[in-house]
C-alpha cells in the first residue's frame, strides 16, 4: 500500500517525492542519486491540487458563452 502523499508539507525541499520511500534529499535510495524529485507545491505553487482535467471541466463551465477561446 502506497504513503499518503501529504499536500502541503512544512519543508518540502528536504525530502525526495519520486517514491513512496520519500527519502532524505542528501540520502536518496532509489535513484541515481542526481537529484531528487521536487513536491508539485514547490512546481506549481499552493494551488497544486486545484489543477488538472476536473478543475479545467468546472472552469469552462462557469465561462458564459461567447467569452472564452473561438471555437472553430
Amino acid at each position: 500500500m502506497a504513503k499518503k502523499f501529504p499536500p502541503a508539507p512544512k519543508n518540502p525541499e528536504r525530502i525526495c517525492w519520486g517514491c513512496d520511500q520519500y527519502c532524505a534529499a542528501t540520502d536518496m535510495r532509489c535513484g541515481n542519486g542526481s537529484d531528487r524529485t521536487q513536491h508539485p507545491a514547490e512546481l506549481f505553487g499552493p494551488d497544486w491540487q486545484d489543477w488538472g482535467p476536473a478543475a479545467v471541466e468546472a472552469e469552462e463551465a462557469q465561462t458564459p458563452p461567447g467569452c472564452g477561446p473561438a471555437q472553430s
